[in-house]
């Protein structure tokens, strides 16, 4: 067993944590001196995960995500703009839209395939200098002199370690009942640049534009568990009715010839961000219910406030980093509280089966649709979130 000495060590290579490698990379002296603890090493990006039916995965970037990705020239070369988001309840009146122009804004987001962006950071970190390792790691201990990981059959020492990945978040936690069902599917009537969100009385249903295929929709069901089985087993012409039927008839038939893949959720966080000097962000601190596409734009913004708490310290890394870790765990909680509170929210309130909740619903969409000023708090954190 040996030792090896970094300032920051990043446990977990997701797009989180890739992300925070690349800032700090950008500012510290030597970048080796950060490690990115890869975990598996990953599986290569075959020519067939370009083919929409192959790999239903995409995630849908706000604005603010976008232009942090731009600016550490981590963007990947195919995407679809998202200008205007359309939400509505199935069965109920009231819906609303959400237009770029309302913010001057080239599209209020984007989506990507998974794909896509992996490839692309990957591509970013093996240029920024920064030590990947690859192999399963874990915190073991800390003291007042740092962190203590096993990795890979070694002990490694940093002064700051960085969960970045995987379900370790447990202090909340809500199972919603509810399982996703991800596909991709053909409209009849394509419409660029909208995004849906329709709630029905299964759950949320979402239909996001595909980077890949321009009449092409990513397809996010929520259902209860015994639904989402159901429609999985579908042949492709009754899921495509059963689609078509709930989501309507906005985008003309949607068809369904891709397979389909389904994850349960469930509201996971943790109450504290930070402990001493090992801090969690993106998955490890919270796992956010779909609706909305909230999850990924909240680790980055955690690893973005991460990278600028730090900045400074990396010039000087024997000083104390826990102030400023501190310091970055109460920056984060009102983001973090808004956005888990709006996403935990909208799934069960639509859901709820009453009647005059429903309504009330409808009424506060159409609302929000009539009156700009009180649509903009939910647009505007759609938009980049909340920022400090």
């Amino acid at each position: 067993m040996t030792a090896s000495a970094f300032d920051i060590a990043i446990l977990g290579a997701g797009p989180v944590g890739r992300v925070l490698a690349l800032m700090l990379a950008r500012v510290a002296p030597d970048p080796a001196r950060i490690a990115l603890l890869a975990g598996a090493a990953p599986a290569p990006v075959t020519p067939a995960a370009a083919v929409p039916a192959a790999d239903p995965r995409v995630l849908a970037m706000n604005h603010g995500s976008r232009v942090l990705l731009e600016s550490l020239h981590a963007w990947p070369e195919r995407s679809a703009d998202i200008r205007n988001i359309h939400v509505s309840q199935r069965g109920r009146l009231g819906r609303t839209v959400i237009q770029n122009t309302d913010f001057g804004v080239p599209q209020l987001g984007s989506v990507v395939a998974y794909s896509g962006l992996h490839a692309k950071l990957d591509e970013c970190v093996a240029a920024c200098g920064v030590t990947v390792l690859t192999g399963p790691a874990q915190v073991d201990s800390q003291d007042a002199d740092g962190v203590r990981i096993l990795q890979g059959g070694q002990t490694l020492r940093c002064q700051v370690a960085v969960q970045s990945d995987g379900a370790g978040a447990t202090d909340l936690r809500r199972d919603y009942g509810q399982h996703a069902v991800l596909t991709t599917a053909h409209a009849a009537l394509p419409r660029r640049g909208w995004a849906w969100e329709r709630f029905t009385a299964e759950g949320p249903l979402a239909l996001l534009p595909h980077p890949q295929t321009p009449d092409a929709y990513s397809v996010v069901w929520c259902s209860a568990p015994d639904r989402a089985a159901e429609l999985a087993a579908l042949d492709n012409a009754a899921f495509s009715k059963a689609l078509s039927a709930a989501f309507g008839d906005r985008l003309g038939r949607l068809s369904s010839q891709a397979p389909r893949h389904v994850f349960p959720l469930a509201l996971a966080a943790r109450r504290a961000q930070v402990q001493g000097r090992v801090a969690a962000i993106g998955n490890a601190a919270q796992t956010l219910h779909p609706v909305a596409g909230q999850g990924l734009n909240l680790g980055l913004r955690d690893a973005a406030r991460l990278a600028q708490a730090l900045a400074g310290w990396l010039a000087r890394p024997e000083a104390s980093p826990t102030a400023l870790l501190t310091e970055f765990a109460r920056a984060r909680q009102v983001d973090r509280v808004i956005t888990a509170g709006l996403t935990d929210l909208m799934p069960r309130v639509f859901a709820t089966g009453l009647a005059p909740v429903e309504h009330a619903c409808g009424l506060a969409l159409l609302g929000m649709d009539l009156a700009s000023p009180l649509r903009a708090p939910l647009a505007q954190h759609l938009l980049q979130g909340f920022r400090a």
